[in-house]
């Protein structure tokens, strides 16, 4: 009955459906960017073009740039002050080697553009850059930087260690336009991006030994050729000993990489990584697989591929098909705040003491964000449950189906629970986290959070907390359907809390604004 008057109320909604979306815009990008790499002053310099399309209904007399490397500047920036005064991260503030936006510049037909700080000081990773002459709406405008950013230790999400480079953040980023107006956000290091869907055309230059791995689909043949050959024998001959990377004989090479309507661009790089490879087959297409791993005698790493594979293959079948060409996983260097960071198309794993189930678990999580956080662009920064959250419930469920564990209790739970059913077993865990404090709301900008416990408490587990509430309600079957209606209508672009709960009241048939309040519930659900 439920399911034919949610059909009746889907057909009835219909027209004010489709007139809520033609009324959606969103801004339109395409970068353009050429960098090179220095390994020993720990530099890269590059050049920018931006093709920036204002699909809104306003004239736009500037934008705001982030200029993410700056938040690494000093001790008075915006992300210092929040590890600063956070007690549990103060593990950070050791020798720390800053980074910055060395130098940038903008321009349009070769004519520089004038830029002003913003009005916060500690937000000395915005800029606001003034336009030639006024960019009125369905009007593109074509922005030119040359920039020069000096690498940080590797103490949050970008940086050096050990020889290997993680360079994420590292360009001059026009922040979101939307409905709302400008989100111009500093960088954080709890609390993560918004930003705007775009093309990308990326060649990078660094030293042959150098394996990358990278948002996008790498366009030069030789390297990917000679990725996908050796990795595919590491796939397929996970114990034995790695066919390993092969550098040409010049000291440098280019590789240029490109990504289609992606809301981000990071790469990584290091010498000494096995390559596994192999691709994904799923109900429309077959999907690239790439894990980049530290060669060492002894690795959990020898079966990344199978949990890249799995990740990418339940996702899809519970929320909606996986939507770009690859899909990747590189081992970087130990990070005290967390076990891995993603990216579109590709994630950073930071957790060399884990045990295979673990590496599944982090793996998972984070190929889980190309659906909660690129594929469906959420405001991480206002709404971190709406990623953080979301995705937490789904591999809750991958690690309860596969392995009958789950993040928060481990190699506590008893041997018996581990014969349950997927379904009981998930019952049973979710009552006893009702037990642990959640005092702090779950819809709240992440700024807010006073500590990162308080704030991965809150935001992963009470969320998801939240999210099971509703398979308790109307079963797992009626939720599946209400993401895969979310999915439908919404990848590639930027959606809001409003828009999940209208496709759960779609597929329902309920008015869902009590449950939707819980969101603002300060202490148990």
């Amino acid at each position: 009955m439920k399911k034919q008057v949610s059909f009746i109320l889907g057909l009835f909604l219909l027209p004010f459906t489709l007139l809520a979306q033609d009324n959606y815009w969103q801004q339109e990008l395409k970068y353009n960017i050429v960098a090179k790499l220095d390994t020993t002053s720990k530099k890269i310099t590059a050049s920018q073009s931006i093709i920036y399309k204002n699909n809104s209904d306003k004239t736009l007399d500037f934008i705001w740039f982030h200029i993410y490397p700056n938040a690494y500047k000093n001790k008075q920036t915006a992300m210092m002050q929040q590890i600063i005064n956070d007690a549990s991260r103060t593990e950070k503030l050791g020798e720390i080697d800053y980074g910055s936006m060395v130098s940038c510049n903008f321009s349009t037909d070769g004519k520089k553009l004038s830029t002003s700080p913003h009005e916060n000081a500690s937000y000395i990773d915005i800029i606001k850059v003034h336009l030639a002459k006024p960019l009125e709406p369905g009007k593109s405008t074509t922005i030119n930087s040359e920039f020069t950013v000096k690498l940080p230790s590797y103490f949050s999400r970008s940086g050096y260690a050990d020889g290997e480079f993680m360079v994420t953040q590292w360009y001059p980023k026009p922040a979101v336009f939307d409905k709302d107006g400008w989100h111009e956000f500093p960088y954080l290091d709890m609390g993560e991006f918004y930003s705007e869907y775009a093309d990308y055309t990326v060649s990078i230059t660094i030293p042959s030994n150098l394996i990358i791995g990278a948002t996008g689909v790498l366009q030069t043949k030789e390297e990917l050729d000679q990725y996908k050959s050796i990795g595919r024998k590491n796939t397929e001959n996970k114990t034995g000993k790695p066919a390993l990377y092969q550098p040409n004989k010049t000291a440098t090479k280019t590789l240029t990489y490109t990504a289609q309507h992606v809301p981000d661009f990071a790469w990584f790089a290091a010498p000494d990584m096995v390559i596994q490879y192999d691709t994904i087959q799923l109900a429309t297409k077959n999907v690239d697989a790439f894990s980049f791993y530290h060669h060492k005698q002894k690795t959990i790493w020898n079966k990344s591929i199978d949990y890249i594979k799995d990740a990418t293959r339940k996702y899809s079948q519970w929320i909606g098909e996986y939507q770009y060409p690859t899909v990747q996983a590189y081992e970087g260097p130990k990070n005290n705040a967390s076990g891995g960071m993603e990216y579109p198309m590709i994630t950073l794993i930071t957790s060399p003491d884990a045990n295979p189930e673990r590496l599944d678990e982090v793996i998972t999580h984070e190929v889980g964000h190309n659906w909660f956080m690129s594929m469906l662009g959420s405001n991480e920064r206002m709404h971190t449950w709406q990623d953080e959250g979301l995705n937490s419930y789904f591999e809750n469920r991958y690690m309860a189906e596969k392995y009958r564990s789950n993040s928060i209790f481990g190699e506590s739970i008893p041997a018996n629970l581990k014969k349950l059913p997927t379904e009981e077993f998930q019952r049973l865990i979710y009552n006893a986290m009702k037990q642990i404090p959640m005092n702090s709301k779950i819809d709240q900008p992440s700024a807010n959070f006073s500590t990162s416990e308080d704030y991965a408490i809150t935001s992963y587990y009470k969320a998801s907390m939240w999210v099971y509430g509703l398979e308790a309600k109307y079963g797992r079957k009626l939720v599946d359907e209400a993401f895969q209606l979310y999915f439908k209508k919404w990848h590639g672009k930027h959606v809001s809390p409003k828009d999940l709960q209208k496709a759960f009241e779609e597929v329902t048939g309920d008015n869902l604004d009590q449950y939707f309040n819980k969101l603002n519930t300060v202490g148990a659900l």
